[in-house]
């Protein structure tokens, strides 16, 4: 399982964790388009370490030999299973976008022109140097034109369709009321920051300050960029630095993001105006093209908008145009010459996450087109890689899962009967999408240059924008897709109740119709159990059947799965990332939960599929019996090498724990792990029966 990042929408939908890879090879640093997707077994014999003793240490024994033969390329931070899988798949769509930008070639769709001429454009580096700053200038006149904070909110609106970026202070967008799922109503959203977390800009140790002081000197070489004098710039710097921290103070931290009812705030435009009395929301809302606005908003931090308010006020016009400025260039300077790109990935990517070397061209603009065009691109992939068969084998997964999961929620000695019933017409009830949408995304609206980089950028950018506000007092689309079909991931969203698996993840070494069921159940089957549970987690569990915030379990039952999520908090707290930091077990709870939950219920579901197909569970394979294989096909999803400044970042942002922790410490709570490799009581995998932890 890769698995899941938290995925958006809301910080409501919970995604496989951040990507992976899996090959035996270090990844070649000349790459080329790929007009097929290799082949890598989801078991690989290779990728284990046999010398390694499995009871002391899984994570070592089932992917001591990926970590030896993948370290990791200049270009990433960390290198995976899921990392060198999605790198596969980007040569892949390389290829596709490589041939549809060939002018002359084959006749083209609407959407396959759109793709071939964004993808050409982004790929001409040289006319995109020879431009400089240029196609910026507009923006940046406009801001320096800015005679008075009155003006602010018009500015705002056009900042905000271009660049569809939360640096601008903040974001207004769409989603599903907490109170009920079927209505879409505006969000307003904390932005404001550049640095990774609010935690970047209040903690006070030596590397935190460290760190700070690496940023200021960033942000002052762009300003020199914008053409001020070294002095000026580093004035500037301080002052983007002063607004920047005053609002990480006010916003909510991870683990409170990982509440609802924290981010959950109705209220009418009369109380959001009050709010932020500076500021003029129906003048802002006039210039995004909304009329004089909603009569409903969600305001997800409400201290936030207050300080924002108060950091305008405090703010001069020259002070202003500065922190606009700055949001505008780094904001897009991705996607600007190649002299600011870099000095773009020197912070971010180099200081912050250690990754060597930038991204090469092709990749950044295969990243751009997915995100995009992204279900334009992942028609092409789907067309060749997704066959009905898959699909169905997938779906015949999942109902034997959440079967298992019924089974599983029906047999809680804890749980009463009440909740019991609520809790399964809550699993009935789950959507399962699979591959790709019903529906593919209309992108006639979308304007595309071939000669026009940067355009295309802010075009997209703004299609989006408008995308979103558009749903707005609109029926829910509960079809809609959060992932692109070419995405190398997975998710489950607690409003929509739906857990959705790209195509591009039920694909070799993840899926692998070429081997035995027992890793493809310990891998697959694991994600989908993995999501399925991620509806009941911490989170999830707050949301009843149809999507709605609405505490629908006892008291004594709620409290009783506190008691049993305090096993875990407990447990992954002891567990080291990187130097004497300790996981976040209350951020990274839910997929802690997801990941117990999820192979617990992928192992019921496979022994039950096993029996009534009349498979025996004796025969080895590799020397290997298939509890073994269940178990190590499962693990090698999670093989990887991290950079320690990656680590650092993941310890403050990831609700995921590292992949070592993913693995071991799921089966030090798994009696079955412990029969299938014979551990004896004492070894490292091994907990006594009193302490294992287990919630599903």
């Amino acid at each position: 399982m890769p698995k899941r990042p938290a995925v958006l929408k809301t910080s409501l939908a919970a995604s496989l964790l951040l990507l992976a890879g899996m090959a035996l090879a270090q990844a070649p640093s000349a790459q080329a388009p790929l007009q097929a997707l290799p082949y890598t077994p989801s078991l690989d014999p290779a990728a284990m370490d046999k010398q390694a003793e499995p009871c002391e240490d899984f994570y070592q024994y089932a992917c001591g030999g990926w970590m030896l033969n993948n370290p990791i390329p200049a270009d990433q931070s960390r290198w995976s299973v899921y990392a060198k899988m999605a790198d596969d798949n980007q040569r892949y769509l390389w290829g596709i976008l490589d041939k549809l930008a060939q002018p002359g070639g084959e006749p083209r769709s609407a959407n396959q022109g759109k793709l071939g001429d964004y993808f050409a454009a982004c790929m001409d580096e040289a006319a995109v140097n020879r431009l400089g700053l240029q196609p910026l200038q507009p923006q940046l006149a406009r801001i320096q034109a800015l005679q008075s904070k009155q003006e602010l909110p018009a500015l705002l609106a056009a900042l905000h369709l271009g660049n569809n970026n939360p640096r601008f202070f903040f974001n207004l967008g769409a989603g599903q009321d907490f109170a009920d799922s079927s209505q879409v109503i505006a969000f307003a959203f904390a932005g404001g920051i550049s640095l990774p977390d609010r935690d970047y800009y209040t903690k006070q140790d030596a590397k935190s300050q460290r760190l700070r002081q690496q940023f200021l000197a960033h942000v002052a070489t762009m300003f020199e960029h914008l053409g001020e004098t070294p002095a000026a710039a580093r004035a500037a710097a301080r002052s983007v630095l002063a607004t920047e921290t005053a609002l990480a103070r006010a916003t909510l931290s991870r683990v409170d993001k990982r509440d609802p009812y924290k981010s959950f705030h109705k209220m009418d435009g009369r109380a959001l105006q009050s709010l932020t009395p500076g500021f003029d929301w129906a003048a802002y809302q006039q210039a995004l093209g909304l009329g004089q606005g909603f009569a409903v908003y969600n305001v997800t931090e409400p201290r936030f908008f207050k300080a924002l308010d108060a950091r305008l006020k405090a703010m001069s016009l020259a002070e202003l145009k500065t922190y606009l400025s700055w949001a505008l260039l780094s904001s897009q300077a991705p996607h600007l010459s190649s002299e600011l790109v870099q000095q773009n990935f020197e912070f971010f990517g180099h200081t912050l996450t250690g990754a060597p070397q930038l991204k090469p061209r092709w990749k950044r603009c295969v990243e751009l087109v997915d995100a995009q065009l992204g279900e334009a691109l992942g028609q092409e992939f789907v067309a060749h890689n997704f066959s009905p068969e898959l699909k169905e084998k997938t779906q015949e997964m999942t109902r034997e899962i959440e079967l298992a999961m019924a089974q599983s929620i029906q047999g809680l000695a804890w749980m009463s009967e009440a909740t019991k019933t609520r809790a399964l017409a809550k699993l009935h009830a789950i959507v399962n999408k699979v591959g790709y949408p019903e529906r593919w995304r209309d992108y006639s609206a979308l304007a595309v240059t071939r000669g026009d980089f940067l355009g295309n950028v802010q075009q997209g950018n703004a299609f989006e924008a408008r995308r979103q506000l558009a749903k707005i007092g609109k029926p829910l689309d509960r079809g809609e897709w959060g992932m692109t079909p070419s995405t190398v991931n997975a998710y489950y969203d607690a409003q929509m109740n739906d857990i959705n698996f790209p195509a591009a993840v039920l694909q070799p070494p993840l899926f692998d119709p070429k081997l035995d069921d027992a890793p493809n159940y310990g891998n697959t089957g694991g994600t989908i159990g993995h999501e399925l549970t991620h509806g009941f987690d911490d989170e999830g569990r707050q949301f009843d059947a149809q999507g709605n915030l609405k505490d629908w379990w006892t008291l004594k039952d709620g409290k009783a799965f506190e008691q049993r999520a305090a096993c875990i908090v407990k447990q992954y707290g002891g567990y080291t990332i990187v130097d004497d930091i300790k996981i976040n077990s209350r951020l990274t709870l839910g997929e802690d939960i997801a990941d117990l939950g999820g192979l617990i219920l992928a192992m019921s579901a496979w022994k039950a599929h096993m029996a009534s197909a009349g498979k025996s569970l004796e025969a080895r394979i590799d020397g290997l019996t298939p509890e073994q294989r269940f178990f190590i096909g499962y693990a090698q999803w999670a093989c990887s090498n991290d950079r320690p400044e990656a680590l650092r970042v993941k310890a403050v942002t990831d609700p995921h724990s590292p992949g070592r922790y993913r693995v071991n410490g799921l089966v030090v709570n798994m009696p079955e792990f412990e029969k299938a490799f014979a551990c004896k009581p004492g070894q490292k995998m091994v907990k006594p029966e009193a302490q294992r932890c287990k919630i599903w």
